[in-house]
Order: C-alpha cells, then sequence, then structure tokens
C-alpha cells in the first residue's frame, strides 16, 4: 500500500466506488468483495498501526491533529488504557505520559539526550517522507505534458535545461514546506523541554471576523513565541495581517515574540523584516532573526538546538555536506 492510500485511509477518506449493479451481480460481488476485504484488512490495521506509532516517535505534541481512532491506537502503542474514554481524556493521558517522560529524564540528567533523540527522529521521518514525497513527484513528471518547452526554447532555454528547471522548482517547494516544519517542530520541543506547562495555544480573533482563529506555535505564560523558520514575504499586505494578529494577540495580555532563524535574501522581503521588528518593539514585543534567534533559543530554554542540529547533519551529510 503506498503513503498515499494510507494517508487517505489514517485520514478517514477512503471510498468504496465500486458500484453494484443487478441482483445477479450484487451476490457474485458481496461473496468476492467479503474476501478481499478480510485479506486487506490485516495489511491496513499493520499499517495504521506502524503509522501512529511512527507518529506518537516523531512528535507527540501533534496529538490535536490525531481523531479518536488514530488517537486510540497512538495511546494503545504506549500501554495506556483506552478503553471508554473521551478524545479530551485520551489526549490528557498520552501527553501526562510524554510529561512524565521528559521530567523523568530531567530528574537523572539525561534530559539533553532525550530530547537530541527526539530531534534525531523527527529529523529522519521528515527525511523519508520528503524523499517519498520527491521520488513520488519525479515519477509523476515522467507524465508530464512538455509541449511548453517551446516557449522555453524562444527564450533560449534548451529542452534539457528546461526540464531540469522543472524538476527543481517542482521538488524545491517540498523541500522548503519540510525544512520549515521540521526546524519549527525542534523548536517547539525545545521550549517544551524547558516549560512542560507550556503548549500550542488557539485564540479567537478578537480584531476581526477572518481569521476566526489565531494560532499561538508556543505560550510559555504570557510570552506568546511565534516560530518561523524563514519568512520570504514581498507582500506589503503581510505587514497588515501580521499586524491584526499581534494586536489579537495583546489583546489577551499575552507578549508577541517572534522567532525567524533565516533572513529572506531579497532586498523588498528583507525591507518588510524590518519593518514587522520596528513594530515589534513599538509594542514591547521582542524579535529575534538569524543569529539572535538560535542565541534566543538556547538562552530562553538551556538547549542549543544550533548545536543539535548541526551534529545531527553532521552525522548524517558529513560536515561539509557532501555525504
Amino acid at each position: 500500500m503506498s503513503d498515499k492510500r494510507l494517508l487517505t485511509f489514517v485520514n478517514g477518506y477512503f471510498v468504496d466506488n465500486q458500484v453494484i449493479m443487478g441482483v445477479f451481480w450484487l451476490l457474485s460481488f458481496w461473496v468476492s468483495w467479503g474476501c478481499t476485504l478480510a485479506g486487506h484488512n490485516k495489511v491496513k490495521k499493520y499499517e495504521y498501526t506502524k503509522y501512529i506509532r511512527n507518529f506518537g516517535k516523531m512528535a507527540k505534541l501533534k496529538l490535536y491533529k490525531l481523531n479518536k481512532k488514530q488517537l486510540i491506537e497512538y495511546c494503545k502503542s504506549l500501554g495506556i488504557d483506552t478503553k471508554g474514554k473521551t478524545v479530551s481524556t485520551l489526549m490528557e493521558d498520552a501527553e501526562t505520559y510524554g510529561n512524565q517522560e521528559i521530567e523523568q529524564s530531567k530528574k537523572d540528567g539525561s534530559d539533553y539526550d532525550l530530547l537530541y533523540s527526539k530531534i534525531e527522529e523527527l529529523s529522519n521521518r521528515y527525511a523519508e517522507t520528503l524523499n517519498k514525497k520527491i521520488e513520488d513527484r519525479k515519477g509523476e513528471m515522467l507524465e508530464d505534458d512538455n509541449s511548453h518547452y517551446l516557449i522555453y526554447r524562444v527564450l533560449g532555454i534548451s529542452d534539457e535545461r528546461g526540464r531540469l528547471i522543472d524538476l527543481y522548482q517542482n521538488t524545491g517547494r517540498f523541500l522548503y514546506k519540510y525544512a520549515g516544519s521540521f526546524l519549527e517542530e525542534a523548536t517547539v520541543l525545545c521550549f517544551k523541554f524547558n516549560n512542560l506547562k507550556g503548549k500550542r495555544t488557539l485564540v479567537k480573533n478578537t480584531v476581526g471576523s477572518k481569521p476566526k482563529t489565531y494560532e499561538i506555535d508556543f505560550l510559555d505564560g504570557n510570552n506568546a513565541i511565534e516560530i518561523k523558520w524563514r519568512d520570504a514575504t514581498t507582500d506589503g499586505d503581510h505587514i497588515t495581517k501580521e499586524h491584526t494578529r499581534v494586536e489579537c494577540i495583546t489583546s489577551y495580555g499575552y507578549k508577541p515574540i517572534r522567532v525567524m532563524f533565516y533572513y529572506p535574501q531579497r532586498k523588498q522581503a528583507l525591507k518588510i523584516q524590518k519593518i514587522l521588528a520596528t513594530y515589534y518593539k513599538g509594542i514591547n514585543g521582542e524579535y529575534y532573526g538569524g543569529d539572535n534567534a538560535w542565541e534566543f533559543v538556547k538562552n530562553y530554554t538551556g538547549y542549543d538546538l544550533l548545536e543539535i542540529l548541526t551534529s545531527i547533519a553532521d552525522n548524517k551529510t558529513g560536515e561539509d555536506g557532501s555525504k
């Protein structure tokens, strides 16, 4: 079974589209379908459970994305009794389990090693998914209609060069997406290890009608921490949207803190970030970008995320990134 089919199954969208026609065919269909289903269920159950366990190892902080059936499977994999429990109770039990694991590691002094292993597992899962996405897209592109290469050639771009440009443009989207999501999750783990009471939080929009809610990546006391790996937006409207988001967050008495690890390269995008940095300071918030972001996470949590990621990267590709 492919990951695509598994994902569809996990999210509850599996639909049998076969059409049953006629009484005679109805009887024969149900006989064959029943036998086939019996065999398929074994595979689905195995892969489904495997997915949930991998998910748990990957990021226990994302329990809110699991539906009840997924949550039950995940809790069972941890040895948690699930009988008769509601979704909220299961989430509380799973979170308690994770918190106890972190608390114990802090008591015996193994918290850094535990954090390292969790971030490494997270990176492995993201790397596996990223590679799968890239290879699938390469396969899809073999069937693409490349008639637009004519225009490339008119502009002096050869077919081969055009093919490579399309390939990198397509696969690059996946790389940027997963790189950002991974870094944000790894950062949240550092904050979670520092304060188990902190968590992802949704607040109702008190300023306008859209969106209905705003997400705080990590709410630690009154510190509303937003985590970005890079913000390359060049749209001027982005400033207005960020003003509205921050205004909403401050209306709850929270202090907005923006952490962005990598500055954008283009001048217009850099200009927008400078404007946002000035804005944050003006409303008594905090803005950390580039090297300052890494330093902030280290000083705030006590864990050197940059050191951890550098070590993991060196083990995978070598210090020069050539492996």
